[in-house]
């Protein structure tokens, strides 16, 4: 069965978009711990980070340099955070996101809760500093 991730990947799941290679595809989480919330997803389902072929893995963080940098330039921030956890859903993926403390890459914190105006609002934030 496939993860949400990879039906997001598919069209089957809508999404916002915020980059796409032959390898990964970059997103909004709907459910932020901040805005500028975006996850970065490799397109091989795979459940665990550190099960990903070593090629694709060096890759990953190239991938996801210009999306945090961008990250950086469209929310205020001391810099963007990285955390992978992988507990959430099995397809591995990484969480980057606009931090000023560590505190803010505390998962058990309540989530944001941000309508489809507000969400589109970030994609074209994040985008317009790509």
């Amino acid at each position: 069965m496939s993860s949400v991730f990879s039906k997001i990947i598919a069209g089957e799941i809508p999404s916002y978009k915020i980059a796409e290679d032959a390898y990964f595809f970059a997103f909004l989480d709907i459910f932020p711990m901040r805005e500028g919330h975006v996850l970065v997803v490799p397109k091989k389902e795979i459940d665990k980070i550190f099960d990903v072929p070593d090629d694709i893995l060096a890759r990953w963080m190239v991938f996801a340099k210009p999306i945090a940098k961008a990250i950086e330039k469209a929310f205020p921030c001391n810099r963007c955070g990285i955390s992978v956890i992988g507990l959430e859903v099995p397809h591995a993926h990484m969480h980057l996101v606009p931090i000023d403390s560590s505190d803010d890459l505390n998962f058990t914190r309540a989530k944001l809760k941000l309508s489809a105006d507000e969400l589109r609002e970030i994609q074209q934030k994040i985008l317009a500093c790509l």
